[in-house]
């Protein structure tokens, strides 16, 4: 069950997207939900496992049993209410998820189980390639890669005018600091696709730089691949993380 809470309209304050929301967020949903959280687990006795991810604002729950789920969110809208908070209505959902997902819904006569968006990626259902066992895909939410593209084109553009070496270290910045949060593994394409791109809107950008002269592919493509840093994982398998702090 995905759910990504936003602050009431009505509350007056610092609003959401703000530079301290996050810390706000923290500090009041350590009250109003964590600690809930935790008290409905033990009070409702639970007998399935239940699973919370929270990051500022931005919450998950799962749970092995649908009831339960089904149970929780109805208390948890009642819980926020109290504190004057509502969850967002387009982002709240309750959805099969999980090992089991898949079988389930062929057995009901439904199709692929569904995604949901966390922290910036697109969570589905997978199978590993040489166990064939089940695991979490993780990809680049294709919403936000567009935007991050139109956001280095519109930069590339006005900067064309700028020392080519100062470009370079300018993009070779902004590409390591993509890679840094989005190079998890089962992502290369999305940072495939990013840096393809990146290079494409650089191109465009330099060839706006005179109208007299046009720069070939075959000039630009040996300095763009030397320049422009190839994407590679830089985050191990949550599972490796895990059994690195838990090992067996």
């Amino acid at each position: 069950m995905s759910e990504d809470g936003e602050w009431s309209k009505s509350q007056v304050g610092t609003p959401q997207g703000a530079v301290v929301s996050p810390l706000l967020a923290n500090v009041y949903l350590h009250y109003a939900f964590d600690l809930w959280v935790q008290q409905w687990r033990t009070k409702k006795s639970t007998t399935g496992e239940v699973i919370v991810v929270r990051y500022a604002d931005d919450f998950l729950v799962g749970f092995q049993h649908r009831h339960e789920a089904e149970r929780f969110l109805r208390e948890l809208r009642a819980r926020f209410g109290k504190f004057g908070l509502t969850l967002h209505p387009d982002k709240t959902r309750l959805i099969e998820f999980g090992r089991f997902a898949a079988r389930n819904r062929r057995q009901h006569g439904q199709g692929k189980p569904e995604t949901f968006d966390f922290l910036g990626f697109t969570h589905c259902c997978g199978r590993k390639r040489q166990s064939g066992g089940f695991c979490v895909k993780r990809k680049t939410v294709s919403k936000r890669l567009r935007a991050k593209l139109r956001e280095v084109q519109a930069a590339l553009l006005r900067r064309r005018h700028e020392p080519r070496l100062q470009q370079v270290t300018w993009l070779q910045g902004v590409v390591r600091g993509y890679y840094n949060y989005h190079a998890i593994p089962g992502n290369m394409p999305a940072l495939e696709t990013f840096r393809r791109e990146v290079i494409r809107s650089w191109l465009r950008a330099l060839r706006r730089r005179s109208q007299r002269r046009r720069l070939p592919w075959e000039r630009f493509g040996p300095l763009a691949d030397r320049c422009i840093p190839k994407p590679k994982i830089l985050h191990p398998h949550p599972n490796d993380r895990f059994y690195a702090k838990h090992p067996k």
